[in-house]
């Protein structure tokens, strides 16, 4: 998801990124002549005002968990500023609330420059080439995923009011040949409105066809659809995909042949997935079953593979593979910046005993995994599980048993993803602002398009 096609920034942005630069290189100067009288003093200051600032920033651009301790931490640091600067006299003070002040207006005229917010972007141009309406579109739906949203927005009615052929998926049916028969009658796009699972199983058959595919948000989750930057609760918008649109090439991946456009997980959230509970209740089914599976005498999974600095592991509790790197936690989810790296994401989970079984299940309650030391990431092209048993697996959320070795592949840039005019186009971790963010400042003030994904 590349931000060349972004939207080159007005003179209204640029404008605001120039009085943001302005603003904080006075504090700046500000601060330095200050040092020079009470060097001590304005250190302990500094640091805390970078606390302020960043906790500041934090608290404008994300509605992450951790937005709640950004705005702790800086409005503590914030009360001891003031607590230093009242014992230093009313002139300290009030020079402190004047670098405040203006701190805080450069921090706005920050995040308006950079203009990441939903509403920005959806004013703005989608990312990807612009291509013309599709001449037989055509779109399969499972009317019962999502607990019926395909029929709850009438999916069939819209469909046919816009040309777009409706092909429901019956219990019987083969979706994968349906998929194979749209395009083999002609579909020159072809959609899914479903979960990810399904939408995994037509993504194979339109990359191997060459056809551009339409993803429609009827599912359960609908993570694919976070990623690409649709609008989840846009059931029915996301048919104007079908119209004058964006396209751009992702990746897929899959595992010994079999398509994933999410994730694979295998050991403990594989056996979680199994459970009768998890499709109405993941999070919660997850973090019940932790303490439990996780607890003393549990035993890590027949799962063998090597990490990047060459260790073999013979066990592991968790391992998830997924088509790219997941980003940091932002607006509550876990998303991926981009869906065009040629990467896979990978990262177990070992635990060795039961001290370190609380301090893994602290970090994944927490959402703060790379904490705990038995936790390892990566991102690789291609990786191997093996083991001495046929293997459990989560496959985009869908329960399945498959056959050592398990060979994860990254299919770079193989679907052509159409996206309706109005999308967002960016996931959550792609919009996520911070050091990077302030740098891409500069760029606001050339007028040069904003790098959301680096």
């Amino acid at each position: 998801m590349r931000s060349s096609d972004a939207e080159r920034p007005g003179g209204r942005r640029r404008l605001a990124a120039v009085a943001a630069i302005a603003l904080v290189a006075v504090v700046l100067i500000d601060t330095v002549l200050v040092v020079l009288e009470r060097p001590l003093e304005v250190a302990v200051q500094l640091v805390l005002l970078v606390v302020v600032l960043i906790g500041v920033w934090n608290a404008l651009t994300t509605k992450a968990i951790a937005r709640g301790v950004w705005v702790a931490a800086g409005a503590a640091a914030a009360v001891a500023v003031v607590v230093i600067q009242i014992a230093g006299g009313e002139g300290h003070l009030v020079s402190l609330l004047v670098r405040l002040a203006l701190l805080g207006v450069a921090l706005v005229g920050a995040r308006y420059a950079l203009a990441r917010d939903v509403r920005s972007l959806k004013q703005s141009e989608t990312p990807g080439a612009p291509v013309p309406a599709a001449r037989r579109g055509t779109l399969i739906m499972n009317l019962k995923s999502g607990g019926g949203k395909a029929e709850r927005f009438r999916l069939v009615d819209e469909c046919r009011a816009r040309g777009i052929e409706p092909v429901v998926l019956h219990p019987e049916d083969d979706l994968l040949q349906l998929a194979r028969d749209a395009v083999d009658g002609g579909a020159d796009v072809i959609g899914m409105a479903g979960g990810d699972g399904s939408q995994a199983l037509v993504a194979g058959i339109a990359a191997e066809r060459g056809v551009p595919m339409v993803v429609v948000p009827a599912g359960t989750r609908n993570h694919l659809a976070l990623d690409i930057g649709l609008d989840r609760d846009d059931v029915v918008g996301a048919l104007d995909a079908y119209g004058e649109a964006r396209e751009r090439a992702v990746d897929l991946a899959d595992v010994n042949g079999r398509i994933f456009v999410n994730n694979v997980s295998l050991g403990l959230y594989a056996a979680i997935v199994q459970s009768p509970e998890y499709r109405d209740a993941k999070r919660e089914t997850t973090l019940a079953a932790l303490p439990e599976m996780l607890g003393p005498g549990s035993e890590p999974f027949d799962l063998r593979f090597s990490t990047p600095d060459g260790v073999d592991h013979e066990g592991a509790h968790v391992i998830q593979v997924s088509n790219g790197p997941y980003g940091a936690i932002t607006e509550g989810v876990t998303s991926r910046p981009r869906l065009d790296t040629g990467q896979l994401g990978v990262f177990s989970l070992v635990v060795p005993d039961a001290v370190a079984a609380t301090r893994a299940i602290a970090a994944l309650t927490t959402a703060t995994p790379a904490l705990y030391d038995g936790y390892h990431s990566w991102a690789t092209p291609v990786f191997e599980v093996t083991s001495g048993a046929p293997i459990a697996v989560g496959l985009d959320g869908e329960s399945l048993e498959m056959d050592p070795p398990l060979v994860f592949r990254s299919r770079p840039g193989v679907l052509r993803l159409r996206l309706p005019p109005q999308a967002i186009g960016y996931s959550p971790a792609a919009r996520a602002t911070g050091v990077r963010g302030l740098l891409s400042l500069w760029r606001v003030v050339l007028g040069r398009p904003v790098h959301l994904d680096g």
